[in-house]
């Protein structure tokens, strides 16, 4: 039997943990366990709305804290999970406290990756992953000031077209050749530089730092081609990486995340892990993969809440994705790795259109831009492994 549930870590992963037991009327005690001073919260509005001041830090809040407020739920805050015991069947923290489980949920998250010669001490240098970063950002914001941001991915490019409605001075740096170049083709990358520019946003791709310079603030940032760029302040959006350093020493299958099956198990029966931090079988592409989702966490903590409660439950499901940038909305179905072939249908310059990404023939993932109506029909061609015919035409309404 089932007594105690503890949860490591309180993101969004953990708080659908704790609403899907909740909903199954699990019986038992469930001990909730976050390094970060809040309940769990939604991190996608942080580089959106939050950064842009429309959307107060009560709202980010998944759930509302009296939803906790129940006998069978206890809840740590700036608590910091430090060891796994196996076989004590216990979690350890910096503060000395120990928390019997019968079974671990390990929602861990992920992590900015840092830049090593930004670690300068300068002030003025900028992460952003939780609401103390965006709100350290917030207090730099100001029109005209001039802001570098370093990194063309979805997080650089939201906080670029945000700084640019509030009146800033933008320059993007970007490594690759293009922006988004991970997980987007040159046809979408193409149509999204030329709307940040259409908003006055500069780009430097193929570009890389050299250092940052200014006495105790930074001033400047140096690129590798001896250009120096003025910076009021500087935010760096170079990815991030899984949290499963504590699963790696308590001697769980690691391989770029915490290996799980598709009940969310890690090699350890008693121990689920959910969300960023785990590389879990998909179906669909019948492999391997880590996703950096909120549809993914919560689809993950769905999958193992069910099957903490004996409702045995298994996760295929097709992933998507998406990201706002001034009134364009980036929908993205599926996984386009490995794709032979596009296809665009509706026209880029209407702002209104489809990039589907083929292998063989077979539709593996589409990238929507203000067009939900492919987005829907893109995700069930997808999971139905559907052959596309390069002659049909489809009408975007």
């Amino acid at each position: 039997m089932t007594n105690t549930i503890v949860i490591a870590g309180a993101g969004h992963a953990a708080g659908q943990v704790v609403a899907t037991l909740k909903q199954k009327k699990f019986a038992g005690r469930i001990v909730l366990l976050g390094d970060e001073p809040f309940l769990p919260y939604q991190r996608p509005p942080l580089s959106k709305r939050y950064l842009a001041g429309a959307l107060d830090a009560e709202r980010l809040h998944f759930k509302p804290a009296a939803f906790y407020d129940a006998d069978n739920i206890s809840v740590h805050l700036n608590t910091r999970v430090n060891r796994i015991a196996r076989d004590e069947r216990s979690v350890h923290t910096d503060a000395g406290r120990t928390f019997a489980y019968d079974k671990l949920v390990l929602a861990l998250g992920s992590r900015v990756r840092r830049i090593p010669i930004a670690d300068t001490g300068l002030a003025g240098i900028h992460y952003l992953r939780d609401i103390s970063d965006v709100d350290s950002i917030r207090r730099e914001i100001a029109a005209g000031r001039k802001v570098v941001i370093v990194g063309a991915g979805y997080i650089g490019l939201e906080v670029a077209a945000v700084c640019r409605e509030l009146g800033l001075d933008v320059t993007v740096v970007e490594m690759a050749d293009r922006v988004m170049s991970r997980v987007v083709a040159p046809e979408v990358s193409s149509f999204y530089q030329q709307q940040h520019e259409k908003h006055g946003v500069r780009f430097l791709l193929s570009a890389g730092l050299k250092a940052f310079h200014g006495a105790s603030r930074v001033t400047a940032v140096e690129i590798d081609n001896g250009d120096t760029l003025p910076a009021d302040f500087v935010i760096i959006g170079a990815g991030i990486l899984p949290n499963c350093e504590l699963a790696e020493q308590a001697g769980l299958a690691i391989d770029n995340g915490i290996i799980v099956n598709d009940q969310c198990q890690t090699s350890d029966a008693d121990i689920y892990a959910v969300g960023d931090c785990t590389m879990h079988p998909n179906g669909i592409y019948r492999r391997q993969v880590r996703l950096e989702s909120v549809h993914n966490a919560l689809e993950q903590a769905k999958t193992a809440a069910c099957n903490l409660c004996d409702d045995e439950l298994h996760y295929s499901q097709v992933p998507w994705f998406w990201s706002d940038q001034y009134d364009l909305k980036l929908q993205i179905a599926g996984l386009s790795a490995g794709y032979d072939e596009t296809i665009v249908r509706g026209n880029p310059a209407d702002r209104k259109f489809a990039c589907l990404y083929l292998k063989d023939g077979v539709l593996i993932a589409a990238d929507a831009v203000n067009a939900p109506r492919e987005f829907m029909q893109a995700k069930t061609s997808i999971a139905a492994r559907e052959v596309i015919d390069l002659g049909a035409s489809v009408e975007l309404r």
